[in-house]
């Protein structure tokens, strides 16, 4: 986007605008299906004031069409056009947008995110009730409508390449919320002795008409949703590939994002090949090494933790927080920019990469780093470059080799004697490798490690 701050604000007007009116009736809809379901649920009291479902979501959705035509004033934020609010209001939301910009860095999201995890599991009753879901979801839309009141998050968030990714965010927040809410609905039904809701609904569907007729009408609307797209969204084709002019930052699809992310801490021989196999063969291999048959065409998670956290860290911390990093805060040269942040081209982060072997001889010990006398033999090579590099091959070691029969002795201890040992050992050495990943980018973000094994005179580093 070009031009100035007032310029921005007026071309962004009229689609916040339709923005806030899009939520408005969203939330109407809402509220007349709530209201024709009926009986009416209690909401809150306020006073004397007792508000329904149907009509708490009513009230929002106006409250929604009255920000509509003030956003398409052209105000930084609609309701500053409030007189009360014009004191406080714009230094407070200056403040919050300084916080989230502080709080975006990549430890304080992938640590975070563990969080919002474990929280999420442990209270996964009442934030996977409707109630409580469709408000993180006003919340988290009308943030987003606010954000995009800043110049540097519209331009990050309404990037043609970037509004799928966006919808992705969104899309995967909901199928998650919708198989944890069967879920816990299942677990109940469980320790009530009654059979799962897949179970109950065990209704037969032929194949023709009903299947066909379904996914006709599917194409259908996604065609026309996809002309719309293309209608309202420019493609984001820019000029023919040059060699001396590449973008920057240069970024892949967002399915590869991960993969681009995983090169800033590993080698590609590590990031490229390595890792992406142990995912697939690690994928092949869950039928035969899970013992546990429960879960199998229903939704659970009382019947299957292990599976659930799994899953959950291998799919959103190893994958969905990657491409999170690597659409909206990575920027020039690579470089973390938080979401209100300006990308700024020159931006320089003086950044010292050590490597585990220098902090344990040069640091710790005081002393140079081993190295074979000149015109030594292979062999002597070799033994001088594993003395140098023994600290982090120790440690290599104890992680996969000691730490998989202390969890096999602790927290292991059921699976370890229903898998037997082979089918444990290898189960328990894909989890360390899945969580080598995230401890290694954390090393890399507070102690700048770059290598725990670093040989490069086989290119052999890790």
């Amino acid at each position: 986007m070009h031009g100035s701050e007032a310029d921005f604000l007026t071309a962004a007007a009229k689609p916040l605008g339709t923005y806030y009116l899009l939520l408005c009736l969203m939330n109407w809809v809402a509220a007349l299906i709530l209201w024709r379901r009926g009986p009416q649920v209690t909401f809150c009291r306020i006073g004397g004031i007792t508000f329904t479902n149907y009509l708490t979501w009513f009230l929002l959705g106006s409250f929604f069409l009255l920000l509509s035509p003030i956003a398409m004033l052209g105000a930084p934020f609609p309701v500053w056009h409030f007189r009360p609010f014009e004191p406080w209001l714009p230094n407070l939301w200056t403040g919050i947008m300084h916080a989230v910009n502080a709080l975006s860095g990549p430890v304080v999201l992938t640590i975070g995110s563990s969080v919002a995890l474990v929280l999420f599991f442990v209270f996964r009753r009442p934030l996977t009730h409707p109630t409580v879901a469709w408000v993180v979801l006003n919340l988290s839309l009308l943030a987003m409508g606010a954000g995009m009141t800043n110049r540097s998050f519209a331009e990050i968030v309404a990037k043609p390449d970037n509004v799928p990714i966006v919808g992705l965010v969104f899309l995967i927040g909901f199928f998650t919320w919708l198989a944890t809410h069967k879920a816990v609905i299942n677990d109940d039904r469980a320790a009530q002795g009654l059979p799962p809701l897949e179970k109950v609904d065990d209704e037969k569907v032929l194949v023709w008409p009903d299947l066909v007729y379904t996914e006709m009408i599917c194409m259908i609307a996604l065609t026309a949703f996809l002309i719309l797209w293309g209608l309202l969204l420019q493609a984001p084709l820019e000029e023919p590939a040059s060699a001396v002019k590449t973008p920057n930052p240069s970024k892949a699809p967002w399915y590869f994002l991960g993969l681009q992310e995983m090169l800033v801490y590993f080698d590609p021989w590590m990031a490229g090949v390595v890792l992406p196999s142990v995912v697939i063969f690690g994928l092949m291999a869950i039928p035969y090494l899970d013992y546990n048959r429960k879960g199998n065409g229903y939704y659970t998670i009382s019947e299957r933790p292990f599976a659930w956290w799994v899953f959950q860290i291998g799919f959103f911390e190893l994958w969905i927080v990657l491409i999170i990093l690597g659409t909206f805060l990575r920027g020039p040269n690579w470089n973390f920019f938080g979401p209100f942040e300006y990308w700024d081209a020159h931006k320089v982060i003086a950044q010292s990469n050590v490597d585990l072997s220098e902090m344990f001889w040069i640091y710790l010990l005081g002393t140079s780093m081993p190295k074979a006398p000149a015109d030594s033999s292979f062999g002597l090579q070799l033994a001088y470059i594993a003395l140098r590099e023994s600290p982090g091959i120790l440690l290599t070691l104890g992680y996969f080799i000691m730490l998989p029969p202390v969890m096999a002795l602790t927290i292991f201890r059921k699976m370890f004697v229903k898998m037997g040992f082979f089918r444990y050992m290898l189960m328990a050495n894909l989890l360390l490798l899945m969580a080598f990943m995230p401890l290694k980018m954390v090393l890399r973000w507070t102690l700048n490690l770059k290598y725990i094994i670093h040989i490069d005179e086989f290119f052999l580093n890790l």
